[in-house]
């Protein structure tokens, strides 16, 4: 009798190459890492599957709600602070804390972005991060003189994809792409999930999503659940199946002051089969709902804390 391998034993396989082969290097973030160049792994997204991990809690309504605001082309954290989503803030509290000298706390800094719009346009905004760029990649018009100007709506990439995959799929052309090569300054963070592609074969869409750098040990679940997510909501809108999600990464690292977090949830071995459910699919990919979504058979085992670089 064949028994296939779990889907995220491919994960586990990699975090522990990382670990006792990858190589030791200075970031960015002065903490340090382990990490290794270039990893594929693919998750079936038949039959409603999800590429949720098991060996630890993945707060997926997190990363669903993220996903959801990428959509909607805001760059500012209140919205998401307001669902009392956090992921984002370490970036703008670090600046305030930098610009302004004060100490201020992480709560007290979340609270008067979510009581204060002022407060929140000045210290909230991460520049053109994801949805900026998704939705509303700058074009320019021009004007007299030979000048230019930036027009006033940017190239809205999601809803060109949604078009030419139901009118177009055999196109390779399917792709939302965040490295603005112009903006990267500007931005918090530059796009780590940079490159989507989608791929339509049979009435099936699948995906590829590059990642020019990934967290393995934090970031990697929201990604892989957020792609998938994304890939999901497409298919419904555009009237195909789901079939696989394939992760690319090109730095694919592991802090090193998340030891405790990699030596215990290798320590586990994954189980179960959790699914997505669509309950309802809009007429546009942008009026989906937080409330749309449902995860079933997901009984993972307990929550791993680890720091945040930033």
């Amino acid at each position: 009798m064949h028994i296939t391998a779990h889907y995220e034993e491919q994960y586990l396989s990699l975090m522990r190459s990382i670990w006792t082969e990858g190589a030791v290097q200075r970031d960015r973030t002065g903490v340090g890492t382990k990490a290794l160049f270039g990893a594929t792994m693919r998750f079936s997204l038949a039959d409603d599957a999800i590429p949720l991990l098991t060996t630890k809690r993945v707060y997926w309504k997190t990363a669903a709600r993220e996903m959801l605001w990428f959509l909607t082309g805001d760059t500012n954290i209140q919205p998401l602070v307001q669902q009392n989503v956090k992921i984002w803030t370490d970036w703008p509290l670090a600046r305030y804390r930098r610009e302004t000298g004060e100490d201020i706390t992480q709560d007290a800094f979340e609270q008067r972005i979510v009581e204060d719009d002022g407060f929140a346009a000045q210290w909230g905004d991460l520049g053109p991060v994801y949805g900026a760029q998704w939705v509303n990649w700058p074009r320019y018009e021009a004007t007299d003189n030979g000048l230019f100007r930036r027009a006033e709506k940017g190239i809205d990439q999601v809803s060109l994809l949604v078009e030419s995959l139901k009118n177009n799929p055999g196109s390779r052309r399917h792709i939302i792409e965040g490295w603005n090569v112009a903006e990267l300054d500007q931005m918090a963070l530059p796009p780590c999930h940079k490159t989507y592609q989608f791929h339509v074969a049979d009435n099936i869409l699948s995906c590829i999503l590059f990642q020019r750098s990934c967290d393995l040990g934090l970031g990697f679940a929201f990604n892989a659940f957020s792609a998938a997510l994304l890939t999901r909501m497409l298919a419904a809108v555009c009237g195909y199946k789901a079939g696989e999600l394939i992760w690319q990464g090109g730095d694919v690292h592991l802090y090193l002051n998340h030891a405790p977090l990699v030596e215990e949830q290798l320590s586990r071995t994954p189980s179960g089969n959790p699914k997505l459910k669509l309950l309802r699919t809009p007429d546009s990919i942008f009026d989906f709902r937080i409330d749309d979504f449902e995860v079933s058979d997901y009984q993972p085992q307990s929550h791993i804390s680890a720091p945040v670089a930033v």
